[in-house]
């Protein structure tokens, strides 16, 4: 007999629920944010993010600077400061990499915890009988 034959006509197969595309998305998101690769390509993300604030002027430290800035590069520092190059560490392009790096490494670390505190509860091992064998 094969798989078809062996089926009972009593009992038709219910209905197959389709998983809501939204909610697979979501879900597919969350585990895709919380893997550790993309939390290290966030934390290498950020540290790119940081060189426009280590290298231009920014207005909260030195807006004297920022002034010469424009003074000497007329076309490009409106540019640069639309897109908060002046401000880069409270831009909101810098914001949304943070958020997204601390947020992941919540996801990847809340759900390891339990055996994280289980591990430091835990009785130590015995120490060797025989030290001159290390």
């Amino acid at each position: 007999m094969t798989a078809v034959q062996d089926r009972t006509s009593d009992s038709p197969p219910g209905p197959r629920r389709r998983a809501n595309p939204v909610v697979a998305l979501l879900r597919n998101s969350w585990r895709q944010l919380t893997s550790m690769r993309t939390a290290l390509v966030l934390l290498f993300l950020l540290a790119v993010a940081a060189i426009p604030g280590s290298v231009l002027p920014q207005w909260g430290v030195n807006p004297e600077d920022v002034r010469d800035y424009y003074a000497t590069y007329p076309d490009l520092a409106p540019v640069l400061d639309r897109i908060g190059a002046f401000d880069a560490f409270g831009s909101i392009w810098f914001s949304a990499i943070y958020l997204l790096l601390f947020t992941s490494l919540v996801g990847c670390i809340v759900p390891r915890l339990r055996d994280h505190v289980r591990a430091l509860r835990a009785k130590p091992p015995a120490a060797p009988r025989r030290l001159d064998r290390l």
